[in-house]
């Protein structure tokens, strides 16, 4: 079972993730997700356990516990939405600007 981790402090690491995580049975992988360009925490993570009635019972206890001064949120993880491209994403494309706002000075 895959399980969301949010609300981390800024100084939680990977190991730090399993560790709390192991108490309740096998832990596949444990990821804390990173700023591609800061390389600091983003404030939430990931947990992989094979064993559900396992996770059930992490996401039970640890949902609202304190970690390291925070009240950390757990959940079952929802699958990754396919995010299409140009369609009110964001995206910063190029946008035509109208001339009318600009005054020409004449010489």
């Amino acid at each position: 079972m895959n399980i969301y981790v949010s609300n981390l402090s800024f100084n939680v690491r990977d190991e730090d993730l399993q560790e709390y995580f192991a108490e309740y049975g096998e832990v596949t992988s444990a990821k804390v997700i990173k700023d591609k360009f800061t390389n600091k925490s983003r404030g939430f993570g990931f947990v992989e356990m094979p064993d559900d009635e396992s996770a059930q019972k992490a996401i039970k206890e640890l949902d609202g516990a304190s970690v390291d001064g925070r009240s950390i949120g757990v959940t079952v993880a929802k699958p990754r939405e396919e995010r299409s491209q140009g369609q009110g994403q964001g995206g910063g494309g190029f946008q035509k600007r109208s001339n009318n706002n600009f005054s020409r000075s004449r010489y």
